[in-house]
């Protein structure tokens, strides 16, 4: 990365500041309610407990550590460009920052990957038995906690708090732990093509094979013509949630995921350019927003979630 962010960009503004809290209190609502609402439905719904729902599930857990770390260190930074705590909770909470974020992230994609395997399945071969069980969706599960904990644990030991004059500042010292011939470019970048771009691709390429087929097969015999149809138009439909929830992953994390190929893998000097830094702050925030748009995305487009949702809130008014 050549040159670094210039002391001369101006910074926000009071009302571009209320703005951006207002935006990320407005996700930390949406997030903390619809995720815990998304968990406590299958939880309670019997008829829920499926394969895809589990991971759905899984992915709103996950996404639970945005608004209970993530969003609220976010605010505070607005304000106070400074560490505010110090000592060995400080040190916690900086390592905990930035692995938690890419944990959730992580967990994520795993999830989509195997509800596209779910329901590759379920549509291509129907008559045998599930690639995924529900017996074995927790194992799978804890299987993306593990993976996700171990590619992101580096960040535990990079990151650390260091005291300047006047205020104390949350820093990753690569080199210092890993060593000069380990690079953090790599890492990322790494990264980000396991964890986003090839997950991506391989999704794709399922959900195109489960559209043609859904799109060529044809129901014989007039009897079982009715039946036919409804499991059709059901696989339709849980189709089209489940793409649309990879829509929203991938439309929030590739902008953030190609700024950083941008940045690392080009010779241009970019960061003097006070529009980058706005430019990057913008991704990030749209990187967060996931954590929001996932349980919006179900009840959208799935009306058993809508039912439970209407059930729930007639118990609570």
């Amino acid at each position: 990365m050549n040159g670094t962010q210039p002391p001369s960009c101006p910074s926000a503004s009071t009302a571009e500041k209320i703005g951006v809290t207002f935006a990320y209190c407005l996700m930390f609502i949406v997030s903390l309610t619809g995720n815990i609402v998304i968990g406590i439905i299958v939880y309670k719904t019997k008829t829920m407990r499926k394969p895809i729902n589990f991971f759905i599930v899984n992915m709103a857990m996950s996404d639970l550590l945005y608004p209970i770390i993530l969003i609220p260190e976010e605010i505070q930074m607005l304000y106070i460009d400074s560490w505010l705590i110090g000592g060995p909770l400080g040190q916690a909470l900086c390592k905990l920052g930035v692995f938690l974020g890419d944990f959730s992230a992580a967990v994520s994609a795993q999830s989509l990957v195997l509800i596209a395997v779910d329901r590759f399945g379920a549509v291509i071969l129907p008559l045998r038995s599930p690639l995924i069980s529900s017996k074995l969706c927790p194992f799978f599960i804890l299987a993306t906690w593990i993976v996700a904990i171990a590619v992101n644990s580096p960040e535990l030991f990079a990151l650390k708090v260091v005291e300047y004059p006047g205020k104390l500042v949350c820093e990753r010292h690569w080199n210092e732990v890993f060593g000069e011939s380990s690079s953090f470019e790599n890492y990322l970048l790494s990264y980000k093509v396991v964890f986003t771009f090839i997950p991506l691709v391989l999704i794709a390429i399922l959900y195109i094979i489960i559209y043609l087929k859904l799109k060529s097969q044809k129901i014989p015999g007039e009897q079982s013509s009715n039946a036919g149809q409804q499991r059709q138009q059901r696989e339709r439909n849980v189709l089209k949630m489940a793409i649309a929830i990879v829509l929203g992953f991938a439309v929030c994390s590739l902008p953030l995921a190609i700024f950083w190929f941008l940045l690392f893998l080009t010779d241009i000097i970019i960061w003097p350019n006070c529009g980058v830094p706005y430019f990057f702050h913008i991704v990030y925030f749209l990187n967060l927003g996931n954590c929001a748009i996932n349980p919006c995305i179900c009840f959208i487009f799935s009306s058993n979630y809508r039912k439970e949702l209407k059930a729930l809130l007639s118990k609570l008014f």
